[in-house]
């Protein structure tokens, strides 16, 4: 088995592998006389039907039956309420500075004695569709969430007999506990603790593999929480965990082409993973649009996840992707022409609507590419990057992953009096991190400096006023897969080269430019050396890091 689930007597006891404190709080609910488990797609999805507030939509699931459900199968809808994203202020993390563990395990103690009175579902799934890389994780959630319960189920891999055969055969990993998850979203909050919002919480023990997500009812939050555990096994194991879409181009001549691109929601890595190219290509492969990880020694790279969590404010309701939907969240419902019940997207209802959509959406999917990463492309919303800029030098291409600047998403749900409109830096496009920063840093900077992988920086939002369509970013994407683009040193850059698009070739003559592209270089300068500080350095970065990123505000500075 690739994590452990069962143990020798000897083995069970402080310090040994998969226990601590948290851990036990949380894994020892799972064992419940109140505890049903849930062990098929079908039960899931007829406990997620019958759920009070389900809309059963008159949708069917294309080709349900080849993944666990019933050939009459429906799409099922559930709303939320007013609250359709992530809340980030809600984690704590284990062994990050001013985490009072012992409060919030008591607090966790006390959410878990409150179930007692409820029924709970126990669902378990693979997450890493490859015997190189899957772990097993298991969810903990009240009677009345069977809608999330079904997502999550859906989400990842489902225990089918192919893929409980694999995982018996997958790679072990001894020093790994399964994940465990407990999750209430109806608990009723707290008074005891600092953290943000009394009313809600996601606490995290990274190193032994466990969470409780509670008052939090968005699937957004169950999905990454659970990505945020599997991520972190990843990252102890030697690989480089990715939030991001990877592909791989076949050219005429046979060569493959790996590119991998990073990104938060909304900022394109969607579009580009699955991007066809009108079929200029004799083939092309996609490994996932969300969440990979790359193995650092081989450069190969698993998908984790089967499936799609995707906005559904770009497909109309009569869009022919919409076939593939197998459970919709936080959109409307109405009659079509024929008194049909459908859904209704593009966001009438609220911000983020969201939909699962199945493995088949994508019909070159792979769950693996043995083909080493040719690339890792840095997308980026800030207004003085040109569309595309390719970095040299290992620790510049790292540290500017670990500067990855952007607009908010407009999947996170912000405190109140923050500007969703103001650029924000979020490493790597990965605010999921349970780990210190240096440890991708590293691993990013070995896959440049060792691995030979070249690193880009593709600005998909506006270039100084004027925005980039997508024809553009995949017309330059195109050129770089092909090798034909023409990248030459970029002003007084010696470690920046660019590619000059037309329409958008920067100006470094005009004086509100060079200002701005200053400031936003300083920006990435100041936040590097703010890591030594905050959080007492938890996130620091080597030296080198603010060396690379200095020797550029230096050279801008000669504008």
């Amino acid at each position: 088995m690739s994590t452990v689930t069962n143990y020798k007597r000897s083995e069970i006891g402080p310090g040994k592998v998969g226990f601590s404190k948290t851990r036990s709080i949380i894994e020892a609910a799972f064992y419940g006389n109140n505890v049903v488990k849930v062990n098929t797609l079908k039960e899931a999805y007829e406990l997620a039907k019958n759920s009070p507030g389900t809309i059963v939509t008159d949708m069917p699931v294309y080709r349900g039956e080849e993944f666990g459900l019933e050939p009459d199968a429906k799409v099922l809808l559930f709303n939320d309420g007013s609250i359709t994203g992530r809340y980030a202020p809600a984690r704590r993390i284990t062994g990050e500075p001013g985490v009072d563990c012992d409060k919030l395990d008591k607090l966790v103690m006390d959410a878990v004695y409150d179930t007692r009175w409820e029924t709970m579902y126990h669902a378990e799934v693979y997450i890493g569709l490859d015997p190189e890389f899957m772990v097993k994780a298991h969810l903990l959630i009240p009677e009345g969430e069977e809608n999330l319960m079904y997502s999550w189920m859906l989400n990842f891999q489902y225990m089918s007999d192919q893929y409980v055969k694999m995982y018996k055969n997958s790679k072990v990993y001894e020093k790994e506990a399964d994940i465990y998850i407990f999750s209430d979203p109806q608990w009723a909050g707290t008074d005891q603790t600092d953290i943000s919002d009394p009313n809600c919480l996601c606490y995290f023990n990274t190193e032994t593999n466990c969470a409780a997500i509670l008052g939090m009812k968005y699937f957004g939050e169950h999905k990454k929480g659970t990505l945020t555990l599997a991520w972190a096994i990843a990252n102890r194991n030697g690989y480089a965990s990715c939030h991001g879409g990877q592909k791989e181009y076949t050219l005429e001549d046979g060569s493959k082409y790996v590119a991998a691109v990073f990104g938060l929601s909304g900022s394109g890595k969607s579009t580009l993973t699955h991007a066809k190219h009108g079929g200029k290509y004799p083939s092309i492969k996609v490994l996932h649009d969300d969440a990979f990880v790359i193995n650092s020694e081989t450069c190969s790279s698993i998908a984790l996840e089967p499936t799609y969590f995707d906005k559904t404010a770009d497909y109309p309701c009569d869009c022919e992707d919409n076939k593939y939907l197998l459970t919709a969240q936080n959109c409307s419902a109405t009659l079509d022409e024929d008194g049909k019940v459908v859904l209704v997207t593009e966001d009438v209802r609220n911000g983020n609507g969201r939909a699962i959509k199945s493995k088949l959406w994508s019909p070159n999917r792979v769950d693996k590419l043995d083909a080493p990463v040719n690339a890792i492309f840095w997308i980026m919303k800030d207004p003085t990057i040109p569309p595309v800029v390719k970095l040299k030098g290992s620790s510049l291409a790292a540290v500017m992953g670990a500067t990855l600047a952007t607009k908010r998403s407009s999947a996170e749900r912000l405190k109140e009096g923050v500007d969703p409109n103001a650029l924000v830096v979020e490493p790597y496009a990965n605010p999921f991190r349970t780990y210190p920063l240096v440890n991708d840093y590293e691993k990013f900077k070995k896959l440049v400096e060792e691995k030979n992988v070249d690193c880009y920086i593709i600005n998909t939002g506006d270039f100084m006023g004027k925005k980039v369509q997508p024809k553009d970013t995949l017309g330059l994407l195109e050129a770089i897969v092909e090798k034909k683009a023409d990248f030459k040193q970029w002003g007084p850059f010696s470690d920046i080269e660019v590619f000059e698009w037309d329409g958008f070739v920067p100006d470094l003559t005009e004086k509100n430019y060079v200002a701005q592209l200053k400031a936003r270089m300083q920006d990435r300068l100041n936040y590097v050396t703010s890591l030594n500080t905050l959080k007492e350095g938890y996130n620091k970065l080597p030296e080198d890091a603010a060396e690379a990123i200095r020797k550029v505000v230096e050279q801008a500075n000669s504008l």
